[in-house]
């Protein structure tokens, strides 16, 4: 059998004769030069988090936005949200790219990820103390995919909220009196109890008790609570969880801040506004685990069709 030989095509191409000598192979994997980049990467993310940081205890509205965010992303640490704030406040529902393809959903071409951070390996400093490092992570809100829009969630009706608010709470819930006439519900930390006013409505009832259950997710029972101590925490708290929930916040003032938050670095920042995150957590995950049971409690009750 002949062969055709089909070499004449190509005689009016140009011509490069390369001595296999100066053949250059695809550059093998950098070890180093691979870390060095994730350690840049690190850095302009931390320093990002640290300029939002300072931001948003120096601006009540900023501040407000934060919170705003954060009972969106309850489930994420301070950090993150501050991350998320800076990169895309308006986000509502956040995946990384391998996960929005497994759901069967694209990226829009030319979207630029959040970059948040997840942790990694845990590794020893050089006093001997044990830290974990964090890795950078893109993540795409749904707004920047091709998944249709979600329809906003139903808010749990008041009735199930304040039953929830009241199930296995810190300290025990009462009805009183005693208060005065602008109190709704006083955390008492001598006698460990929640005193609330009667006759008040919904709305009314949920903002006083959240901000009460947080007073009392504040105190640690070592005798170090002061109530002054904890009140704006509280109050963010409160804030927060109402939000989450679609009750009224329309009463809530940020516009001044604690003084104390004028002389905090970065790092001091984030402590506190983790400790908002950490207190409203608590009470928002007692009332998921109340409203779970109370659904399944009346999914028994109901008749089989």
């Amino acid at each position: 059998m002949i062969m055709s030989n089909y070499d004449d095509l190509f005689a009016g191409a140009a011509r490069q004769d390369t001595p296999k000598s100066e053949f250059k192979p695809a550059s093998a994997f950098d070890k180093e030069t691979w870390a060095a980049q994730k350690q840049a990467e690190r850095a302009e993310v931390f320093a990002l988090m640290d300029c939002a940081s300072e931001a948003v205890i120096s601006n009540s509205k900023d501040f407000q936005s934060y919170l705003d965010v954060q009972s969106r992303f309850d489930k994420y640490s301070a950090g993150n949200i501050l991350l998320i704030l800076t990169q895309n406040p308006d986000a509502t529902q956040l995946r990384d790219f391998d996960s929005w393809k497994e759901n069967g959903v694209s990226i829009k071409k030319s979207e630029k990820g959040v970059s948040i951070l997840e942790p990694g390996d845990e590794y020893t400093r050089e006093d001997g103390t044990t830290a974990v490092s964090y890795n950078v992570k893109k993540v795409f809100d749904i707004s920047q995919t091709t998944a249709k829009p979600q329809p906003a969630p139903h808010p749990v009706n008041e009735r199930e909220l304040i039953k929830a608010l009241m199930t296995n709470p810190p300290v025990p819930i009462v009805i009183s009196n005693q208060l005065p006439d602008n109190v709704g519900a006083n955390y008492d930390p001598q006698n460990l109890v929640i005193n609330i006013r009667q006759g008040m409505d919904g709305a009314s009832i949920i903002r006083s008790l959240t901000q009460e259950l947080a007073h009392a997710e504040t105190d640690g029972r070592d005798g170090k609570y002061s109530r002054g101590g904890s009140a704006f925490t509280a109050y963010c708290a409160s804030y927060v969880v109402c939000r989450k929930h679609g009750v009224d916040v329309s009463g809530y003032d940020f516009s001044k801040l604690p003084e104390s938050y004028k002389d905090m670095d970065a790092q001091k920042a984030r402590w506190e506004l983790s400790k908002i995150r950490l207190t409203s957590g608590a009470v928002l995950e007692n009332i998921s685990k109340s409203l779970g049971e109370q659904r399944t409690a009346q999914k028994k009750t109901q008749p089989e069709r």
